[in-house]
């Protein structure tokens, strides 16, 4: 298998019934490229943004993001959003 830098390191957001998205999953290596492989294979939107990893791999699981980065993430659900025609809340119903 080719070795893709970019995937050597993922941080995974949850957003649905949190006040703020919080870091669920952090995983780097072959255990990276595997979640990432398989959230791809489920249709699950994954981004990449060197910047933003580095932020985002500092904080503990299962906290919630600091405000200095919503709107960065903000522009990722959106597309994660769009890509899947869905509007926030649609996930409730």
């Amino acid at each position: 298998m080719k070795r893709n830098s970019d995937l050597r390191k993922l941080v995974a957001l949850e957003y649905g019934g949190h006040s703020a998205p919080i870091v669920s999953i952090k995983a780097e290596g072959e255990t990276a490229e595997y979640i990432v492989q398989e959230a791809r294979r489920l249709g699950v939107f994954v981004a990449k943004d060197r910047h933003l990893l580095s932020l985002l791999s500092e904080l503990p699981i299962e906290s919630e993001i600091p405000e200095q980065l919503y709107r960065a993430v903000a522009v990722i659900l959106s597309w994660a959003y769009w890509l899947k025609g869905m509007r926030p809340g649609d996930e409730k119903g």
